[in-house]
């Protein structure tokens, strides 16, 4: 029996965003422990109904610290030590760099970094940032090093870990995402009423939240009975949008605080907005496919693979409000198209996205049979 250890910073993400491939490996005949910060008790009764056990480490978020991350980097190894996997999967950059470290100390841990997008580590020209992504860009070589594959969700981020000198082209795997479950997004109808646009996404600069700000102050102005909604949690990045400002919008924006469960949201919307600078593949956009809505979101890394445009939504350029604004008037103009369009994002998800195919290709990857 395979004996794997699944790495990630919060619980709620293992569940929501990993949970079907916890599934997976368990029908496959695994043994899986899962390694984040502390669960809630109902999160503990999550991950137990997935058949999995549960463990622990402090991962600080949102900044490098030089005593909690050697702090997770020691436990890391003690975990190592006492469950014995033979397979280590861990994803988002603190996982990856030091479950990785961590791992070479193990000749028999078979190591698999999941890169679902390159954060703020690599984004930005100030010097201060320069500086972290070299540091990072270390840290990833040390960790990588040995690892026996790295999986991305998109080519452009494979290509700079490749142009960066982190890991060779021959190590490497793309997969569609972390896939959505088309049974649990189904499609469902549209509101009644006037046009209703939704972005979900934690509360950060980079995700473009200020951008759909102003381009729906400028929509109101002109169509005041259409409506913005933003769903999403507040977040200890450097890039962090404090809650002070978001309420700021309230004018314009309806702020509904963050949410363990995003279909309601979804379902009272007619068009999805991500105006984001990055992704790895972005899932509240492909769950909002799933269930039928239309996308409106930038030509960025991982935002672009979403949308077909003019098929099943649009994408515009990373930053620019104006284009925001001339899509926005666009599905409120022609509304008759919205329906139509949603199919289109649920075709898509079908075909490309779906959770089961995705997980086939990361079972696969990972030689779980």
């Amino acid at each position: 029996m395979n004996k794997i250890i699944v790495i990630g910073v919060e619980p709620s993400y293992l569940i929501n965003f990993r949970g079907e491939l916890l599934k997976s490996m368990t029908t496959h005949g695994s043994n899986v422990t899962t390694i984040s910060n502390i669960p809630t008790n109902i999160q503990m009764a999550s991950l137990e109904a997935f058949d999995v056990a549960s463990d622990f480490v402090t991962f600080s978020r949102g900044k490098l610290s030089v005593t909690s991350d050697l702090k997770v980097f020691i436990e890391l190894i003690k975990k190592y030590k006492a469950i014995k996997p033979c397979i280590v999967l861990a994803y988002t950059i603190k996982p990856v760099i030091w479950g990785g470290i961590a791992a070479r100390f193990f000749p028999n841990i078979q190591f698999y970094g999941l890169v679902t997008g390159l954060g703020f580590a690599f984004q930005g020209d100030s010097f201060k940032r320069k500086l972290l992504t070299k540091l990072v860009v270390s840290l990833y070589k040390i960790s990588l090093k040995n690892s026996k594959a790295i999986i991305f969700q998109n080519k452009d981020n494979r290509d700079i870990f490749i142009e960066k000198g982190i890991v060779p082209i021959s190590k490497t795997h793309i997969v569609n995402g972390s896939g959505v479950n088309i049974k649990k997004y189904s499609v469902v109808g549209f509101p009644k009423g006037n046009i209703r646009f939704l972005c979900i996404a934690r509360l950060l600069g980079e995700k473009g939240l200020r951008e759909y700000a102003q381009a729906a102050q400028i929509v109101r102005d002109k169509f005041p009975n259409v409506e913005f909604d933003l769903v999403g949690q507040a977040d200890p990045s450097p890039d962090s949008i404090p809650l002070r400002e978001v309420n700021s919008w309230s004018d314009y924006i309806n702020y509904k605080g963050p949410t363990s469960d995003v279909r309601p949201y979804i379902k009272n919307s007619h068009v999805h907005v991500l105006p984001s600078y990055h992704e790895g593949l972005p899932r509240s956009t492909l769950e909002a496919m799933s269930m039928g809505r239309p996308i409106l979101t930038t030509n960025a890394v991982g935002c672009k693979d979403t949308v077909e445009n003019g098929v099943n939504g649009f994408k515009v350029q990373v930053g620019s409000v104006d284009e925001l604004v001339v899509k926005m008037i666009w599905f409120i103009e022609n509304g008759g198209q919205i329906k139509n369009m949603g199919l289109e994002s649920r075709r898509m998800v079908e075909d490309k996205f779906d959770v089961h195919k995705v997980n086939k290709e990361m079972l696969k990857i990972m030689d779980i049979r």
